[in-house]
């Protein structure tokens, strides 16, 4: 697993992030995954599932990292499960991929862990300093005078139980509110706020797979402000499609700004999304969906065999054969498709076929792969080839075998065969199943 924790700085060295902050942080990393829990002054994710869809470890951290830094966040941490992740955060560690995580964690604080809070002072008066110092204690010991609670916080930390957290559910409608850090009496400067609710909010249409066409962003004006100016203002911005690009609507938001003249200085924002509706996903591929307006796969492929060469651009065709090998061979994508062959072949057919078969030990004439193999169907006879001559190779391509679905302890369903000629037949591994 991979887990980000991802800090708030307090507004003061004294107060910890307020609730308001850390949902709003929260609801910004549910376009990532929707595993997201709050953890005392943070809010950690699990991403292990969505490294590909974003493009890879390296350019989901940096996402990560540069659009939390517009949110506020002051540190980020990455590690195999969330409480060290927390961990690390807490003691401004990057990450602790590459080196073991046990040589990581002891070297911390213990401090960093919460469940030591309530014995810090007693653990500190028998030489506990670092997290290593505590795990090393008699967990017996531990036990009894501390509970059993920070046993299992330990066991959790150093990923030897599992952890149980609370995800986030993204509320129905999304009015979010933002206090801002000092009074601003020019409208465009807004800007700066109002991004970080338009960064929420995108995070929001995400977890529902929606777009937004109208949003208002509200301003309340100062308390010390003059009676004509009223309690504050609103702006709504319209879109002609559903979006959630945050980009888009930062821009449009700005325009908008541009022409509006504050009648009293503005101390707190909140935005609402007035329209939402469902967004259809389109395609991230760059070959064309036959169902779309764009341009169909044939006609794409043939352009780029124009390009390339015909031999260049191929595709695979079924042949009328019952040899593994020779039951696809390969054209030139331009050239027109043979009548495909209907394939009935008995047994079911692996996903993966070897290059090139793997001879089996044989013990007691029964086949070994990662164990003793137990043959569950077949046997299927594949005999032919006696016509096809391989100049190449100068020999003839002649096979007989029977094919059988075994089953290995370790390995899964596998696809067998037994050569019937030559005086002693051998066991060869020709395939696996998905």
């Amino acid at each position: 697993m991979r887990w980000s924790a991802l800090l708030l700085p307090p507004p003061d060295d004294r107060a910890l992030p307020t609730d308001a902050a850390l949902q709003a942080l929260a609801l910004w990393a549910l376009q990532f995954t929707p595993r997201v829990a709050v953890a005392d002054e943070a809010v950690v994710m699990e991403l292990a599932a969505s490294v590909r869809l974003f493009g890879g470890w390296q350019a989901l951290r940096e996402r990560v990292q540069v659009e939390g830094a517009e949110l506020g966040v002051g540190r980020t941490a990455w590690a195999p499960n969330s409480l060290a992740a927390l961990a690390l955060a807490r003691a401004c560690i990057d990450h602790g991929f590459g080196r073991p995580l046990e040589g990581v964690l002891d070297a911390l604080p213990m401090e960093t862990l919460t469940a030591v809070g309530p014995h810090r002072l007693t653990l500190a008066h028998i030489g506990c300093r670092t997290l290593g110092d505590l795990r090393r204690l008699p967990r017996g010991g531990v036990g009894r005078r501390f509970g059993q609670h920070l046993l299992t916080a330990l066991d959790q930390l150093y990923g030897r139980a599992p952890e149980v957290h609370q995800w986030i559910e993204p509320p129905e409608r999304f009015a979010q509110r933002l206090e801002l850090m000092f009074r601003v009496d020019d409208a465009p400067a807004l800007m700066f706020g109002a991004r970080r609710l338009l960064l929420s909010l995108c995070g929001w249409l995400a977890a529902r797979h929606s777009g937004t066409t109208a949003f208002t962003l509200h301003w309340a004006h100062d308390a010390m402000r003059a009676k004509s100016a009223g309690e504050g203002g609103s702006l709504t911005v319209r879109t002609a499609e559903p979006t959630r690009q945050v980009e888009h609507l930062s821009r449009l938001l700005a325009e908008h700004l541009a022409r509006v003249e504050l009648l009293a200085p503005v101390g707190d924002l909140m935005l609402t999304a007035d329209a939402v509706m469902p967004l259809e996903e389109t395609s991230a591929s760059w070959l064309p969906d036959e169902h779309a307006d764009g341009e169909a796969l044939p006609l794409v492929l043939e352009r780029i065999a124009v390009r390339l060469g015909p031999q260049r651009v191929l595709r695979p065709v079924l042949c009328e054969d019952h040899r593994p090998e020779w039951m696809c061979r390969w054209q030139p994508a331009a050239d027109p498709l043979p009548r495909q062959p209907v394939a009935d072949t008995g047994l079911p057919q692996p996903g993966f076929i070897l290059p090139a078969p793997l001879k089996l030990l044989v013990r007691g004439d029964r086949p070994h792969y990662q164990g003793e193999l137990q043959l569950l169907a077949g046997p299927q006879r594949v005999e032919g080839g006696w016509w096809d001559r391989d100049e190449a190779q100068g020999q003839i391509r002649h096979v007989a075998r029977d094919y059988w679905v075994a089953q290995s302890a370790h390995a899964g369903v596998l696809w067998v065969f037994q050569t019937r000629l030559g005086a002693a037949p051998a066991w060869y591994l020709h395939g696996m199943f998905a």
